[in-house]
């Protein structure tokens, strides 16, 4: 995307955990200011990279845009670089594209675009025009619903739009009873009009795919096919732990024709998972953020943060594919999902240790950044804490102040 806006100095980044401190990394080793807002993860804010951080409500709070506006005006950001760090930040952007456009210079889609990408209902709406596989998928609006429907079990009931803090992400069905029971809880979380039910495929980590790229007016400018070759819990992955570049024209072409028929222009990662069933690699997901392992692409030659701010500061950009073969590791949990595999019988001593040497990338240690992954632990272990007891903290109203600051 390109803005008429005076070359922009900087980047702000709204939330985000992993991809926010990458974001950071990779514009701030080049002398990129980065700053930080952020409602959540505390995360990237103890980075070297980030200048200077704020906490806010977030993006949901009545007023965000008038906060972000008002902190462009009082620093001077005007033409700076806007990333949505999580899934609620792209909503936001995505929703008030023109106001915020005004001030920065955006690496979002609006609406009418990222809606066909990010809403699993209208996604899977657009492959079913474009003759696009995705698993087999319902939208019951009621319990009495459910008796119509004819799922394959096992199942999952998942939000049709990601839900930010909410956890779990989804419920996994494998009999009639428990979709029953998990429809409700669904329904009471998310409302009955945006819950669905898809069948779940089988297989691990291994069985799933991404394709990652910077898309520039309906043409990518880099990519990566990516193997999700371990995740934790292994039997649902929430969190990918280890993931490698390979070589997969199949996922590409299909991950084109969809954004083509967008005219797509900004960060995407698309989720598949290959269906041993009838040989089809099938659509699960697309995130228009950050994601965890971002981080894979600038060690197999695709620097997808510093791409994108390039082509939204209107700077040249020369078309790049990645490097095969390069691995990305989440050490902490790639770990615990090791162990658990090796328990299940799935995976051999000798595999695990193959697949346990260095790996290019990594989703928190840094030599030139080591406060985050001393900090990574602690607050993985309260946000589960946090999730467990049902403990939340809701900042006072207009406590929207600066909370790091370096000159």
């Amino acid at each position: 995307m390109t803005s008429e806006h005076q070359a922009p100095t900087g980047a702000l980044v709204l939330g985000g955990s992993h991809g926010a401190l990458e974001i950071a990394r990779s514009l701030g080793r080049r002398g990129i200011p980065v700053w930080l807002v952020t409602s959540d993860n505390p995360l990237a804010t103890v980075s070297r990279y980030v200048e200077r951080s704020f906490t806010w409500p977030g993006p949901l709070c009545d007023g965000a845009l008038a906060y972000l506006t008002d902190l462009a005006a009082r620093h001077q950001l005007s033409g700076w670089v806007l990333f949505a760090g999580g899934d609620i930040e792209v909503q936001f952007i995505a929703q008030h594209h023109a106001a915020l456009g005004s001030t920065f210079a955006l690496t979002t889609p609006g609406w009418d675009v990222i809606r066909r990408a990010i809403d699993k209902r209208s996604m899977n709406m657009r492959a079913d025009e474009l003759g696009l596989a995705y698993p087999q998928s319902c939208y019951p609006r009621s319990r009495d619903d459910l008796l119509k429907l004819n799922i394959r079990f096992p199942c999952v009931i998942k939000p049709t739009i990601h839900e930010a803090n909410v956890h779990p992400k989804a419920w996994r069905a494998d009999d009639p009873d428990a979709l029953a029971a998990a429809y409700e809880t669904a329904a009471n979380v998310f409302g009955a009009d945006r819950v669905m039910v898809q069948e779940l495929i089988p297989g691990d980590g291994s069985a799933q795919f991404s394709y990652a790229a910077v898309w520039d007016n309906g043409a990518p400018i880099g990519s990566l096919v990516a193997r999700r070759t371990r995740q934790y819990p292994i039997d649902f992955g929430v969190t990918s732990t280890y993931v490698e570049t390979t070589a997969l024209p199949e996922i590409e072409q299909i991950a084109g024709r969809f954004l083509r028929s967008l005219n797509y222009s900004g960060l995407i990662e698309f989720e598949f998972k290959f269906d041993a069933r009838d040989g089809a690699y099938k659509m699960l997901d697309a995130n228009a953020r950050v994601w965890t392992w971002v981080a894979l692409g600038a060690a197999a030659g695709v620097d997808f943060c510093l791409m994108q701010w390039q082509l939204a500061t209107g700077r040249p950009v020369a078309q790049v594919v990645a490097q095969s073969g390069v691995a990305w590791r989440y050490l902490s949990r790639d770990l615990a999902a090791a162990a658990q595999e090796l328990l299940a019988g799935t995976l051999s001593p000798l595999a695990c240790a193959r697949s346990l040497r260095h790996a290019s990338a990594s989703a928190v240690l840094a030599t030139d950044d080591l406060l985050p992954a001393l900090f990574d632990v602690p607050l993985v272990i309260a946000r589960l804490i946090k999730r467990r007891f049902g403990y939340s903290h809701n900042d006072p109203a207009g406590q929207l102040q600066s909370v790091k600051y370096r000159s």
